[in-house]
C-alpha cells in the first residue's frame, strides 16, 4: 500500500509550516504526523543539500507519494524541480503538488505543467535581474551613491582613525559612537583601500 509523506518548507524561523500541512489535509491527503517532514531553510539551498529532504529521501520507498503545496518546495529554480523530481520518479515515488490542481509532477502532463510553470518562474526573475541592474546603471550614471549609507561623517571617521591608532578598541569606539563593530571596521577598511 502507497504511503503518503508531506514536505513543507519555510524560509525564517518566524514562519511556521502549519499551514501547508492544513492545505494538504484540507485537499484529502491523510497525512501520519511521522510521514511530515518540515524545516526551516532558505529555497535558495537546492533540494538534495538540505537535511529535512535528504532524510525524507532516504525513507522514500517505489510506490510511495510525496505532497507539496507548492512546486518550489521542491527546488530553487527549473534545473533544480526537475532534477528533484526525476530523482524520485526513477525511485517509483510520485509528487504531487497541491498548487498545480494536486497534479502527480511524475506524469506527462504534470512535467509539461512542471516545465512552463518553472520556466515562466525563471523568465519573471531573469526580467527582475535585468531591471535591477538597468536601475542601479541609471542611478549610477545620475551620480547617486550606491549601496548602505556611510553611518558616520568624514569628521568622525577621522577621530575613529585616530582614535584606533592611538589603541581604542572596537567595541569601545562603536558605543562611543552609537553604531556597530563592523561600521568601524568598515572605516578601517576604507582607509586601508584608499577610500
Amino acid at each position: 500500500m502507497a504511503r503518503t509523506f508531506a514536505y513543507c518548507r519555510v524560509s525564517t524561523a518566524d514562519q511556521t509550516p502549519d499551514n501547508q500541512v492544513r492545505e494538504l489535509e484540507a485537499a484529502g491527503f491523510s497525512l501520519d504526523p511521522k510521514r511530515v517532514v518540515a524545516e526551516t531553510v532558505s529555497g535558495s539551498i537546492p533540494a538534495m543539500e538540505r537535511d529535512g529532504f535528504s532524510r525524507l529521501i532516504d525513507r522514500l520507498e517505489d510506490g510511495d507519494v510525496l505532497v507539496v503545496t507548492k512546486i518550489d518546495r521542491l527546488g530553487r529554480n527549473a534545473m533544480d524541480v526537475r532534477a528533484t523530481v526525476d530523482r524520485l520518479s526513477a525511485d517509483g515515488v510520485r509528487v504531487h503538488c497541491l498548487a498545480l490542481g494536486g497534479v502527480d509532477l511524475t506524469s506527462a502532463a504534470g512535467r509539461m505543467v512542471m516545465t512552463v510553470i518553472c520556466a515562466m518562474a525563471e523568465f519573471e526573475r531573469d526580467l527582475l535581474v535585468e531591471r535591477t541592474q538597468a536601475g542601479l546603471s541609471r542611478a549610477k550614471a545620475e551620480g547617486r551613491a550606491l549601496g548602505r549609507p556611510r553611518s558616520l561623517t568624514d569628521q568622525q571617521e577621522a577621530e575613529v582613525r585616530a582614535k584606533r591608532a592611538e589603541g581604542a578598541s572596537l567595541g569601545t569606539l562603536a558605543k562611543a559612537y552609537g553604531v556597530s563593530r563592523a561600521a568601524i571596521q568598515r572605516v578601517e577598511k576604507r582607509e586601508l583601500a584608499g577610500a
